[in-house]
């Protein structure tokens, strides 16, 4: 797909919005997920059969059962109506909504680099991919087809994230962690993100939320490597773009927890912050935070969506919704077939 931000021809945001509109109307609200929390992964099933999901899990049945069915329905959906996207819209609209949509090939690298690195069967792998980036059928296939990490990296080359890969490779066979090849795909696919975006009022508050969701990034590797105590230059994995604290200064923060809260807190998203920073800061565990970032961003995204209607803000503020809604489910699933308790499971969602 031709994704540039400048693509010629004119965009349609009044079709596209009305479309993306009819599709959040269908989407899982908290109520149902109280409802999945109670089910067994063939009851999940069923009930999503009886959902808009219905296509994937008739498509899949007679192959596939219990949190397997599951998992590739929900994969296999999400594709489906985000390709449905690009086919809906046109002109520079298209570009942006198909640069934005490349997460899922950064999604999918780190899904194989991972896979890779701990052995993984392929075929449990590519359970976990999600067809609804760039890359094709055959790029992926040599991926899953990939034994080492270097062969992962050497099949990335000719891809935006392909110098990227290399440079960092040295760094993983130093370090024997995955964290530079990871945050390499991340560089290489906000670089291309915020790259040539065109001007207006609309694209200003876009390239707004890329910032916000940018640090988010950052706060969170910040934070992690601060728990982790591991002997890693933070700012050598510091993504740039956002606007809260520059590589230099993440690499002091994370010394001092304490003053790294305290920078959050002050910047422009610690009133949206507020409760769960309180929480980190006698939490043992970043799971609640790591959650309490993801609906931060998912709120921010639906208000620039609703400042401006005609643009990519709804467009992307519906992408992090159904994210959400199949990350949500997928969790429920699992979490019942590994026998956990509704109230750990509940945990693990993120709920507005």
């Amino acid at each position: 797909m031709d994704a540039s931000a400048g693509s010629p021809g004119s965009s349609n945001p009044e079709y596209v919005t009305a479309r993306v509109r009819a599709r959040r109307g269908v989407l899982f609200d908290d109520d149902e997920y109280s409802k999945l929390v109670r089910m067994s992964p063939a009851e999940i099933a069923r009930y999503m059969e009886e959902s808009e999901y219905e296509q994937e899990i008739n498509a899949l049945g007679s192959r596939h059962s219990g949190v397997d069915l599951i998992e590739y329905a929900l994969n296999r959906n999400l594709a489906r109506h985000f390709n449905a996207l690009l086919g809906f819209a046109e002109g520079q609209l298209y570009g942006l909504i198909a640069r934005y949509l490349r997460k899922f090939d950064a999604w999918n690298i780190k899904t194989v680099f991972r896979g890779v690195y701990t052995d993984t069967d392929s075929e449990a792998v590519e359970t976990d991919l999600i067809r609804a980036g760039e890359f094709d059928d055959a790029l992926l296939n040599q991926l899953l087809e990939a034994s080492t990490v270097e062969d992962v990296v050497t099949v990335l080359d000719g891809t935006m994230f392909g110098d990227g890969v290399e440079a960092a490779f040295e760094d993983f066979q130093e370090t024997d962690t995955l964290v530079p090849l990871e945050n390499a795909v991340d560089r290489a696919f906000y670089e291309q993100l915020l790259g040539n975006l065109p001007s207006g009022e609309a694209v200003a508050l876009y390239r707004e939320f890329l910032q916000a969701e940018i640090d988010f990034r950052n706060v969170r590797n910040a934070l992690r490597l601060a728990r982790s105590g591991a002997d890693i230059d933070p700012g050598a994995y510091f993504i740039d773009g956002g606007r809260l604290f520059s590589a230099s200064e993440m690499t002091t923060l994370v010394g001092n927890t304490d003053e790294l809260i305290t920078r959050i807190r002050e910047s422009r998203y610690g009133k949206r912050l507020s409760e769960p920073l309180n929480e980190l800061e006698t939490a043992d565990s970043l799971i609640d935070f790591e959650r309490a970032l993801e609906a931060v961003l998912l709120q921010y995204s639906r208000q620039l969506g609703n400042v401006h209607p005609l643009s990519i803000c709804p467009v992307v503020a519906y992408i992090l919704m159904k994210e959400r809604e199949v990350t949500n489910i997928r969790a429920i699933a699992r979490g019942r077939e590994a026998g956990l308790s509704e109230t750990a499971i509940e945990q693990e969602l993120v709920i507005l």
